[in-house]
Formats: structure tokens, sequence, C-alpha cells
């Protein structure tokens, strides 16, 4: 359940978007593993804001989400804009990477899910030299159709998880984690996206000069062009905030 009162949000489209900083987001977590509360966390971007518009169903998710941080710079530049900033990005990516960090302290139990048995097993294997005072308490790729859902979900609850990352990409890694977020009941559940290709070696995340200039989609356009149709969502949703101006961030 979501207590309000003691988590600061600014409503982009309705959508609440947390105002804490990475450092307080993760101390807010901490919290919810203690409470063994189950919280999904959803990092959201203006890709998946614009989806949200266009599906009342991909809307009731995020609006449902434990903790919506703001990953994407185009909506911390919607908050900025609107009157009402958040404190900073959280980069999902760098959530990851702290929760970990965080996590060898409490020696927290860990499952990823998601992507090719190739990139998951690297990503287990560098996850765990990096931090090897959490327990990778297991993995799996994401290649498994609904039908198998029951199979993994049980398999995932076995392990007794603290954390689980799930690396399917946004259309179904959100949708995934909120259907089945009452049976795995983990007081962590978020999506990773590309994460764990980056963490293998698979691939690049930006260079941090693309990162200060809030130019990460850019580079990721220029390394994946076929991702262009994709990333066609963040002009609409930079000439939506321009247009709607105080609309944006009514409740």
């Amino acid at each position: 359940m979501k207590d309000t009162k003691i988590l600061p949000t600014v409503p982009i489209y309705g959508i609440p978007v947390s105002k804490l900083d990475m450092k307080e987001t993760v101390s807010y977590l901490v919290q919810a593993v203690s409470a063994r509360a189950p919280h999904q966390i959803i990092t959201a971007n203006p890709i998946m804001v614009m989806s949200a518009l266009e599906n009342p169903e991909y809307m009731n998710i995020m609006t449902s989400a434990e903790l919506v941080v703001p990953d994407g710079t185009g909506v911390v530049w919607a908050a900025e804009r609107c009157g009402n900033p958040v404190k900073e990005r959280v980069a999902g990516f760098d959530l990851l990477h702290e929760l970990l960090k965080t996590g060898e302290s409490y020696h927290w139990r860990v499952y990823l899910l998601g992507s090719t048995q190739e990139v998951i097993q690297e990503t287990a294997r560098r996850l765990q030299m990096q931090y090897p005072a959490i327990i990778i308490a297991g993995f799996r790729d994401g290649y498994f159709g609904p039908a198998e859902d029951q199979e993994v979900v049980a398999e995932i609850v076995s392990t007794k998880p603290d954390l689980l990352f799930v690396a399917r990409g946004a259309d179904s890694q959100e949708p995934w984690i909120a259907k089945y977020k009452s049976q795995l009941a983990i007081p962590i559940m978020m999506g990773v996206g590309g994460s764990f290709d980056v963490i293998s070696g698979k691939s690049r995340r930006a260079p941090k000069a693309f990162q200060k200039l809030r130019l990460e989609w850019l580079y990721r356009l220029l390394k994946e062009p076929t991702r262009y149709r994709r990333m066609l969502a963040l002009p609409k949703f930079a000439l939506k905030v321009l247009r709607d101006k105080e609309k944006v961030t009514k409740a």
C-alpha cells in the first residue's frame, strides 16, 4: 500500500512521480524490505507516460505502483517546467546498483529475471563479483509465455528474494509485475529494461557526457537506429507538456 503522507510526489498527467532523491529513495526502500511490504517500482520516462495516456490499462498499472521514480530526463524536465520539480533524476540503472550496494549490509537475496540465458548468467556472475555480500537467490531468462507464468512465479517465490529485477521491456515487464505482484509479495519488484545487457557487457551505457547533457536517448538512438519509431514519443511528450502547461501536474 502507498503512504502518500511520507512519499512526496508530483502528478505528471495523473502519474504520481516521486520527488525523493536517490539517497532518500534507497532509504525508503530499505524500510520497505524491513517491513516486508511489497513494492512495485516503476522507472518512469516520457515513452511510458505517453503509453499510459493512450492505454487505460497501462495507466492503471503506473498509478497503482507503490513507487514511480523519475528515470527519464523528460519527466524531470516536465516537473521543472510546471513549477513542481523533483529533487533529481533517479535513473533505474543507478537505483539497481545503489540497492545492491546497500543490500550488502543486509545480505539481501536477489532474483534476476529476463533477457537471454547467456546475458542473465553473465549478469548474475558479474553482480555477485561486484557485490559479494548479496545473495543471488536465482535467475532465469525472459523467454517464457503466459502458460509458464505460474511456474516462473512459484520458482521465484521459492527462493525467498528481497529484490526482484525484471528485464523484459517496458511494454511487458511492468504489466507482468503488476499482474503477479500479490502472488510474488516481494518487497522490491522493479523493471530494469536493458540494464542486464549493460551489466553483462553485451551493450554500453551512454557516456557521462551524454548523461550530463540529458541526451542518453540520443546515444541509444545512434546505437540502435531501429528505435526511431519508439523515440517519436519524446518530441510528442515535450510538445504536449508545452501545450498543456498547468494541466500537466493536476492530480
